[in-house]
């Protein structure tokens, strides 16, 4: 293996938080890696992780070198990038995470677009909605809805992600009209989440925020669960207009307090910055961000 190889190899180990994690990532043996890196060590004349039976730390040495070799190993990939050019199509593998519902209803058709368009890439998608470590999971891209917090990570801003209030016909038939601060207080609230706070802000006309407490009678983690069970009358729901638009357009569901201001947050593609943005990935979050736009289709109900 070249001096490249091997100052990605330590780069990996230390981003995925031990040997053992490397290895799976990489998908070689444990022992493979192990080698690898003493051999690395001995070429060098130097230890650049000191190793336990529990955990695995870098040395001052191993330390500087980590850092150096980041730094080679980005501008090696930028150089080559700009040198090949624009490719007509792209090649490699590219691992990301993605939300379920926001993957599985907005991001198939454009990763099938995408990949019609470059059949020599290859994808690894998780659908997930907790926040992982992108580094320690070996991932290159993930697509976030979030206010974002991390400052290890780069961000570029995909599409707004505007929320919606609303309950089924016959829901507001049995209970009533809820145009009201008071009425809506009263309602039985299907929460996302499983968090003990069952609270909603809302900002009326004058930029004046409201908070209301909410009677919750449900509580999931899933969007299109409570989608659901808002269908069938069991109470309100606030969700992302990008999980309930269609069952709006369809009269299934209606929206509520239209005369305030709800939560609106971002979808987000974010990648580590310690990290050259490969070709395949800057394309593919050029494509979704050209794909929706400011003003998304599932705003338009």
């Amino acid at each position: 293996m070249g001096q490249l190889e091997d100052m990605a190899l330590l780069i990996r180990i230390v981003e995925a938080g031990g040997i053992g994690k490397a290895a799976d990532q990489l998908n070689m043996a444990k022992s493979a890696v192990s080698k690898r890196l003493k051999e690395l060590e001995n070429r060098l004349g130097t230890q650049l992780l000191s190793r336990t039976t529990r955990k695995s730390a870098l040395t001052e040495a191993g330390s500087l070198y980590y850092q150096r070799a980041i730094s080679i190993i980005d501008e090696v990939a930028e150089l080559n990038a700009q040198t090949h050019g624009v490719k007509t199509s792209l090649s490699g593998t590219l691992k990301i995470t993605m939300p379920l519902s926001f993957g599985l209803l907005h991001l198939t058709p454009i990763i099938d677009e995408f990949t019609q368009l470059h059949p020599n890439l290859h994808l690894q998608i998780d659908f997930i909605d907790r926040h992982i470590d992108l580094l320690a999971e070996g991932y290159e891209l993930a697509i976030r809805i979030a206010e974002l917090k991390d400052s290890t990570l780069q961000a570029r801003r995909l599409t707004p992600i505007h929320h919606v209030l609303c309950a089924s016909p016959d829901y507001i038939e049995k209970h009533g009209s809820i145009e009201t601060l008071a009425q809506l207080s009263k309602q039985n609230f299907l929460q996302y989440g499983n968090g003990s706070q069952s609270k909603l802000t809302l900002t009326d006309n004058k930029n004046k925020a409201h908070t209301v407490h909410l009677n919750t009678i449900m509580k999931a983690n899933n969007g299109d669960f409570l989608k659901a069970m808002a269908i069938k009358g069991k109470g309100l729901c606030f969700l992302p207009s990008f999980i309930c638009y269609q069952a709006i357009q369809a009269g299934q569901l209606v929206p509520l307090m239209n005369n305030y201001q709800l939560a609106t947050m971002h979808a987000y593609a974010v990648y580590p910055q310690t990290r050259f943005l490969s070709e395949r990935c800057r394309s593919l979050i050029d494509f979704i961000a050209q794909r929706f736009g400011d003003t998304p289709y599932w705003d338009e109900y």
